[in-house]
């Protein structure tokens, strides 16, 4: 027997979930190479707080566009709420980065920016949990096996960078005369700040990017084939 046509409704959300996906696809990169320039680099200061809030706006347009599909599941909408939610509160925080990058003495804008850092490793981290309860709602055996595989791969590493940084942060913040051990660990881990950048976020974040890619291509053949 062949499989039941989907209604007209789990079409246009099965869209509007494809539409996110591709948002969140594409803004992820766009977002963070944005936000890094806006903080560090004069290139984009003639266009003000606009790449970086336009940026991460595209990963909360992204984040809503799923909102249609599966209402009911409540494991499923509690995690896109939450990555929701942080995904607002970077595009709320972000405009800080470009005063910063003029104001760069103040401390203020310094603690906001950081607060920002820690929202965005967080929010990737909420994500992989989204595509792993996404992933369990889809009819692939293998995507399931993939997300659940990779999504705590990269909350591991994600994890990790957060410690790291609370400890790098912690130990920067000590009064007075840093033991020789502390100094010397801070001093390696400066030296390899490229290194755990690579390890710790940038290879999360191509993961996620081909987690999502995955389902999107799951979707568009699972349901959209048989239109064409």
């Amino acid at each position: 027997m062949p499989d039941p046509a989907p209604s007209a409704e789990l079409l246009r959300s099965l869209r509007r979930l494809v539409r996110g996906l591709s948002a969140l696809f594409w803004g992820l990169p766009v977002a963070l190479i944005a936000c890094v320039e806006a903080a560090k680099m004069d290139w984009l200061r003639p266009l003000g707080i606009l790449p970086p809030l336009a940026t991460t706006a595209l990963l909360l347009f992204g984040l809503l566009q799923m909102g249609r599909f599966q209402r009911q599941e409540r494991v499923w909408r509690t995690a896109l709420d939450r990555a929701q939610f942080l995904a607002l509160v970077m595009a709320g925080l972000s405009p800080f980065l470009y005063w910063w990058n003029k104001v760069p003495g103040n401390p203020f804008f310094a603690a906001v920016s950081a607060v920002l850092s820690v929202a965005s490793l967080i929010f990737l981290g909420q994500l992989n949990l989204v595509l792993l309860r996404l992933g369990a709602m889809l009819p692939d055996e293998t995507l399931r096996q993939e997300t659940r595989q990779f999504t705590a791969l990269n909350r591991g590493l994600l994890a990790g960078a957060l410690l790291l940084a609370a400890a790098y942060w912690g130990a920067v913040g000590l009064d007075g005369p840093l033991p020789r051990l502390i100094s010397l660990l801070l001093a390696y881990a400066q030296r390899a700040s490229l290194w755990l950048l690579v390890c710790f976020v940038l290879l999360p974040l191509a993961m996620t990017m081909a987690l999502i890619w995955k389902t999107k291509e799951v979707i568009l053949e699972s349901v959209f084939g048989r239109e064409h």
